[in-house]
Parts: C-alpha cells; sequence; structure tokens
C-alpha cells in the first residue's frame, strides 16, 4: 500500500490523516535474524497527534481521546510494527494498525441494552428441568427404610 507523499491515511470514507501528521522513528528489531541483524533498522514506529489533529472534528477528537486514552501519551498514539524484515512491510503494517485503531475508535457508540424479562414458557422450562433433575438425584439415594 504504498502512498504518495501528498495523499494521506484513509482511515474511514469520510477521516484520512494527512502524511504530514504522521512521524516515523526507525530501530532495530530484536530477535533472531540474517546477515543485516545488526545493521538494518527495520524496527518501525509510528507516532500521531491525535489531540492536536485536523483530520478529526471536534466529536471525533473527544471519541478518539476517550476511547484510545489508554494508549496516549500526551495526547499521542505510538504503534510500533517489528513482525516483518523488510521495513517497508513494518511501515505497511504500521499504516494499517493505526487506520483500524482509529476506525474502531471513531465507531458510533451501539445503542444501549433494553433491560428484558424472561417469559412465561422459559420460566416453566427451568423450574420443569429443576423437578427432573431432583427426581433423578432423589432416586439415587438409598432407599430411607
Amino acid at each position: 500500500m504504498p502512498a504518495s507523499p501528498s495523499s494521506g491515511l484513509p482511515v474511514t470514507p469520510g477521516v484520512t490523516i494527512p502524511e504530514s501528521e504522521l512521524s516515523w522513528r526507525f530501530s532495530r528489531s530484536s530477535g533472531p535474524g540474517g546477515q543485516g541483524v545488526n545493521t538494518a533498522d527495520s524496527r518501525v514506529e509510528l507516532m500521531w497527534d491525535a489531540a492536536a489533529s485536523a483530520a478529526l472534528s471536534p466529536v471525533q477528537r473527544e471519541r478518539v481521546l476517550q476511547r484510545l486514552g489508554g494508549r496516549l501519551v500526551a495526547g499521542v498514539l505510538t504503534i510500533a510494527a517489528s513482525e516483518h524484515r523488510a521495513q517497508l512491510r513494518n511501515r505497511e503494517a504500521a499504516r494499517a494498525r493505526l487506520a483500524a485503531l482509529v476506525s474502531d475508535a471513531l465507531r458510533p457508540p451501539s445503542p444501549p441494552r433494553r433491560p428484558t424479562k424472561p417469559t412465561r414458557g422459559a420460566k416453566e422450562r427451568r423450574l420443569k428441568a429443576k423437578q427432573h433433575r431432583t427426581e433423578t438425584k432423589r432416586l439415587r439415594r438409598p432407599p430411607a427404610d
């Protein structure tokens, strides 16, 4: 998913994070590797300042800050990717992960649950099953002579 410098990161049909708001940091990945393990900076950290983003409306910004509050440090969301050996693939993975996180955070809240009561038939079936179980256990007891 290579993107041109002028395009942004599409999150939802109405929200696109501009490339200018994304900042990258690269470092060496941990774990086993090949010849370039100690020289290739393949680990990627993608940072996005959600608190100061111009891509979000005030309502969207409030929702993102509330839902991602545990992952934000001073309003900045950081995504790290080091599962691939190539830096380009880690960059694509970080972009996809950021888009998925923000998309989930922007989703409107689900409607509140309407409390319901069990139906009369359900209550009767439950009591009948309890009586059946009681009878089964009573028959297992030794005679009380």
